[in-house]
C-alpha cells in the first residue's frame, strides 16, 4: 500500500539552530523527547518505548541525510518502500529569524491521524523538556 506524506510545522522559540540540533540529531537528545531509551550505533538508531520490566516496543531506524543544523532524515527498518523516510529539518524564517522545526513522515491512509496524533504528543514533550 502506498504511504502518504506528512508533514507538520512546529514553532520553536529559539533563534539558535545549535539548541534544536541537539535535541533532534543526538541519542541523547531524542530520548530527552521522544522515546524512553534511545541507542545510536553507526548510522544505526534504536528507539525503545516502555520500561524493562513492562512489554517494550523497540523498533530501529537508519540515518539516510544529514545536514549539520539544517535536517536529520531517517528510514525505519521495518519500512520497505523506497520514498518511505522520515525526518526533521530546522528552517528559518527570513522575516524574524525564528526556527520552525519541519517533520516530514509517512503512513497509510488509515493511519494518517494516529501518526500526526503521535508527532503532537512528541513535540510537546520536546517543548515541556526543552521550553522551545
Amino acid at each position: 500500500m502506498t504511504h502518504q506524506k506528512i508533514t507538520i510545522e512546529y514553532p520553536l522559540a529559539t533563534k539558535s539552530p545549535n539548541i534544536i540540533w541537539e535535541l533532534i540529531s543526538t541519542a541523547a537528545g531524542l530520548q530527552k523527547w521522544m522515546a524512553d531509551y534511545v541507542e545510536e550505533q553507526e548510522d544505526a538508531v534504536t528507539f525503545t518505548w516502555g520500561e524493562p520490566w513492562t512489554q517494550q516496543d523497540v523498533k530501529t531506524s537508519h540515518i539516510l541525510e544529514v545536514d549539520k543544523h539544517k535536517l536529520i532524515r531517517f528510514k525505519w527498518e521495518d519500512h520497505e518502500e523506497e520514498g518511505d523516510y522520515w525526518e526533521m529539518r530546522i528552517d528559518k524564517s527570513e522575516l524574524t529569524g525564528m526556527l520552525t522545526l519541519l517533520i516530514t513522515d509517512h503512513a497509510e491512509a488509515d493511519d494518517i491521524n494516529y501518526i500526526k496524533d503521535l508527532w503532537e504528543k512528541n513535540l510537546d514533550r520536546l517543548h515541556r523538556v526543552s521550553g522551545l
